[in-house]
């Protein structure tokens, strides 16, 4: 098959005029005959180009540069950039401009500098894919294209002297190494004076001022050497496409990650999520990391261990030091002989080794279930491969699907032993019993039936003896063993698609970071802790172009255009990292939800806006044929300094809370002139609004301690009666006990095994960030073995209880669940353990007794005054009357609340002339009970015909089996503590009205 080129995409079409539009009016009269060759010949007329800048900025609501040249910049030559999110179609824009550049301005040299072996081999694929498109539709205009190799400088000579267009695709590695930096490396080939070039090749370059296409930018010239060399090419101009612009100059066109996904220029993304559950029936251990810290010349590491808690059993993160014995470190039984041995910190060796000759490399673990979450991952992938041929061949469709599998150790694959012999690996053994297993199912039965042997294979750097492959090797993606690798997936890039190849499903280590992607991979797996700070955005990129039918022609059909990422984090976990991930690429201090001040600039208007221009009549036909009126950058930065103004909007563009589009009453306060655009700024403040979004920082204030407070005489009598601390003693019924505790263990929740918890969710991409769109499969569980032995069930419930065994063994006899303990001991002791708790704490407060302590043992009214409190915002009252009375009613300047009738309590107690003091009883007030510490609500001094002095507990209700039982249980020790105190009236309120009754 042969891939097919549309020309008449709208938003290629759009970055092209963009680029073209920056030369209108420039001329051709340089001196194009130079003495090595002939060279570009436009002049550049830095005015003109930054007025022309300025208007395609204009019409493509881009931010207005200020010059075409910042004060930082390395450079002498303008620098202008694309972006354009991965998948839709980058290089074929950049490709097609340089026709274009060619054909309007007769420029004819032109540099395409990349970043690595997998880019360039992307980019010259590109080439030999489209040399006949771009022949048809350029009148077969004569060009060459090649690859710089110092090995064959008859390139150079021909890319100065040729009089036709001139297309030359290099590494910055290969001319970043100059004589003149004075480095003590030997210069690259580029830079050596040679006799049979008469002088240095990066001459011939130099001479002829070529055009540069700088291709992925933020990881080209990322470095003051990097500029250097740039510098050393002594272009025109440079023209830089990415998604992912970290330095963005001059920007002509946005395609950007939330525009490209609404338009569906790229795949619809979702993501099948396996999570294991923890199995707390091992001594796990998890290497998380290995390195320096500080100055610290001595390597540490950090793991992850169990430890038992009151609420069950818990993650450790725990820092490894020579000689540290891991058992010091838990109350859990099982890691004796864990004693460092040894921490290896080499980059991309490291390792850590125990006395009891256990090695862990990063991430990998110890007893954990992580090869039952790999072996589940493939099965999920191999499935969703499955259901994906099905859903096309039920609509007749002739397209084939890939899947892309990331793996960390090529031995995993595939691995050979000392006579050259391959082996199969784990992963080929997991997957294909996943894909006999699916291949044989009924669901699947009129799918053409393939060997399993040959839909599976990996591209990974060889080692070869006689021509013949002994082994592979893990590879950083960058050496010389990589590059054969990324021409030999170039080269099958067309291969690949076709449905006479019967590969299907691909395993790479590093090849197909970047540089690579092909149209029909709908399902990517990662085997692999996503450890790099960009792992989910690159491997997303490798599979978001749309797919491409039999005949080599694009599919715009979203229902088609779906790409499902098998993970091994939950959906708002991978959600979340692809969102951070995304900021940082998209650099320039860009987050999603932040409203940027040029985000009105589009906003149609169907009336005048102002009367500082005159007006003219147009006929209807010509207003039909006329493009709206927009409101324009300059307008949309005065909206914007509004809405901050109004209090809309913070200092960083962010919504705050006073932005409450969905409240009946709400409306948007506006100048008189922007008041008719009222529906569409709401509309576009709205785009911006996460539904589920996280608090963070700009929703927090600062709560102050007022100290007048300690001057109100009620203030000080009401705490004299409160601030006293009791002790509590119990007496129970050992037969109540086993009853009791015996009834909760039978109606406990069932205990299952130890699972994998399987999700399928549609992500959505907007202006607000990366959210879920809907369930795509109901949430499933497959259970896992977690243990080859039992424990001693009533030694363990008897570290959680200290009851005698033979108490523990009438209740365990009695409750009948011991099947459950059998197939998840430790997930039994744990809910066993929390019942008997329960059981306990339910007789302990019946019989509970509180006795008031000395007076020393009492809080201090100074605790009040604590430095740097915080609450959020939108959950805190400001107090408004406090100042109006005699003396002040509260210690602090806002109330943070958790129901509404917390906040309703608040506003009506401020101020009241009949309340002496009150206050939110700080989270530091608490009462000792057998279920935990108890904080309760309120304290009020009220007065009417006497003082009355009060602690109220505000819920929802006083039905006791609607609330929680813990919650119960405190308040019965409350009403306990407060009657041992004396002269406090205790009680639960559900209205304002009995707070103060």
């Amino acid at each position: 098959m042969k891939l097919q080129f549309d020309p008449s995409l709208d938003y290629q079409q759009d970055a092209i005029q963009s680029t073209l539009s920056l030369f209108e009016g420039l001329t051709t009269t340089g001196n194009a005959y130079v003495e090595r060759g002939i060279a570009n010949a436009l002049v550049i007329n830095q005015d003109k180009l930054l007025s022309n800048l300025r208007k395609v900025q204009e019409a493509n609501f881009i931010e207005n540069s200020a010059s075409l040249f910042d004060d930082t910049d390395a450079y002498e030559f303008p620098n202008f950039s694309v972006e354009m999110e991965t998948g839709t179609g980058k290089t074929y824009v950049y490709l097609r401009s340089i026709f274009e550049l060619n054909k309007h301005c007769g420029l004819r040299k032109f540099v395409i500098v990349v970043p690595s072996v997998a880019i360039r081999e992307g980019v010259l694929s590109s080439l030999r894919l489209m040399k006949d498109h771009f022949r048809q539709l350029y009148n077969n205009v004569p060009f060459d294209h090649y690859e710089y190799r110092s090995k064959d400088l008859s390139k150079v000579r021909q890319f100065a002297t040729a009089n036709t267009l001139q297309i030359m695709v290099i590494n910055i590695q290969a001319f970043q190494k100059d004589a003149e930096a004075d480095t003590g490396q030997k210069a690259n080939i580029i830079h050596q004076e040679l006799d049979r070039m008469q002088g240095k090749p990066i001459e011939f370059i130099q001479q002829v001022r070529p055009v540069l296409i700088i291709d992925e930018p933020q990881s080209v010239d990322n470095t003051p050497k990097a500029k250097r060399a740039i510098n050393h090419l002594k272009p025109l101009l440079a023209l830089r496409y990415s998604a992912t612009h970290k330095n963005p100059y001059n920007v002509v066109y946005e395609l950007g990650p939330v525009k490209a996904y609404d338009l569906n220029l790229v795949k619809q993304i979702s993501v099948a999520s396996v999570q294991a559950e923890q199995n707390i029936n091992k001594a796990y251990i998890k290497l998380k990391s290995i390195g320096y810290t500080g100055k610290n010349k001595t390597p540490t590491a950090t793991v992850v261990i169990f430890e038992n808690t009151p609420n069950g059993t818990k993650e450790k993160h725990v820092t490894l030091k020579q000689d540290l014995d891991l058992s010091d470190c838990t109350n859990r039984t099982g890691y004796e002989g864990y004693v460092v041995d040894e921490i290896y910190a080499e980059t991309g060796e490291e390792y850590v080794s125990f006395s009891n000759k256990v090695i862990l490399q990063p991430e990998e673990e110890k007893d954990g279930i992580r090869e039952d979450v790999l072996k589940e991952q493939i099965r999920q992938t191999v499935e969703a491969h499955f259901k994906k041929e099905r859903q096309l061949h039920k609509q007749g469709l002739n397209i084939k699907v890939l899947s892309l599998f990331f793996i960390d150790k090529v031995a995993n694959y595939r691995y050979y032993d000392e006579q050259g012999n391959a082996h199969k690996g784990k992963l080929v053994k997991w997957f294909e019993e996943a894909y006999q297993e699916m291949a044989s199912s009924p669901l699947f039965s009129h799918l053409p039936k393939r060997d399993v042997d040959q839909v599976h294979n990996g591209y990974f750097a060889e080692v070869k003896k006689r021509g013949k492959v002994v082994d592979i090797k893990d590879t950083s993606g960058n050496t010389a063993s990589d590059a054969e690798v990324y021409e030999l997936i170039m080269r099958d890039k067309e291969r690949l698609l076709d449905e006479s190849e019967p590969l299907r499903f691909i395993f790479s280590h590093s090849a197909l970071k970047e540089g690579w992607d092909n149209p029909n991979v709908f399902q990517i797996c990662t085997l692999r802790e996503m450890g790099n700070e960009r792992e989910r955005r690159q491997t997303l990129g490798r599979g978001l172009r749309l797919a491409v039918n039999a005949s080599g022609e694009r599919i715009h059909d979203p229902q088609i255009n779906r790409l499902t990422v098998i993970a091994s984090e939950s959906f708002e976990q991978y959600a979340k990292n692809l969102q951070t991930e995304m900021e940082n690429d998209i650099g320039g201090g860009f987050k999603f939800g932040r409203v940027p001040a040029i985000a009105f600039a589009p906003l149609p208007l169907s009336f005048p806006l102002s009367t500082e221009t005159e007006s003219t009549e147009a006929s209807a036909d010509e207003q039909d044929s006329l493009e709206p009126q927009r409101l324009g950058q300059e307008k949309s930065k005065q909206l914007w300094l509004s809405l901050k103004a109004e209090g809309y909007l913070d200092a960083k563009g962010e919504i705050t809370a006073k932005f409450q589009p969905d409240d009946l009453y709400f409306q948007l306060q506006l100048p008189e002139e922007y008041q008719p655009l009222e529906d569409a700024i709401i509309d576009k403040l709205r785009s911006f609004m996460f539904v589920g979004r996280i608090k963070n920082e700009r929703n927090r204030v600062s709560v102050t301690y007022n100290k007048r407070v300690e001057l109100n005489p009620d203030f000080a009598d009401l705490w004299e009666k409160i601030r006293h601390k009791t002790r509590y003693s119990i007496d129970f019924d050992t037969q109540k006990l086993i009853d009791l505790a015996c009834h909760k263990l039978q109606n406990m929740p069932f205990i299952k095994p130890v699972s994998l918890i399987i999700d399928h969710t549609a992500a959505l991409l907007t202006e607000a960030g990366v959210t879920a769109e809907r369930q795509i499969q109901t949430t499933r569980s497959r259970y896992v073995n977690s243990h080859e032995s039992l424990p001693d069930l009533l030694s363990k419930l008897q570290e959680h209880s200290q009851l005698t065994r033979a108490t523990l063994f009438e209740m365990v006899k009695r409750c009948g669940r011991l099947d459950e303990f059998r197939g998840n001991p430790q997930g039994f002791i744990s809910e066993a353990s929390k019942q008997i708790s329960s059981a306990l704490d339910e007789l302990l407060v019946d019989n509970i007794r509180y006795e008031k302590l000395t007076d020393k043992e009492g809080y201090r009214m100074t605790s009040f005054d604590q430095p740097e409190l915080e609450t959020y915002l939108d959950r805190a009252y400001k107090i408004q009357q406090s100042e109006n009375s005699q003396y002040v009613q509260t210690p602090y300047d806002y109330i943070e609340y958790d129901s509404n009738i917390e906040l309703k309590t608040a506003h009506a107690l401020d101020g009241a002339e009949n309340v002496k003091f009150f206050c939110k009883l700080p989270r530091w007030f608490t009462i000792p009970t057998p279920v935990g510490n108890y904080n309760p609500d309120w304290a009020v001094v009220l007065e009417n015909d006497e003082k009355v002095y009060l602690i109220r507990e505000t819920k929802t209700t006083h039905d006791e089996g609607k609330r929680r039982k813990e919650e119960n249980l405190k308040i019965k020790c409350g009403e306990a503590h407060f009657k041992a105190l004396g002269g406090i009236d205790y009680k639960v309120a559900i209205s304002v009205a009995e707070v103060v009754s």
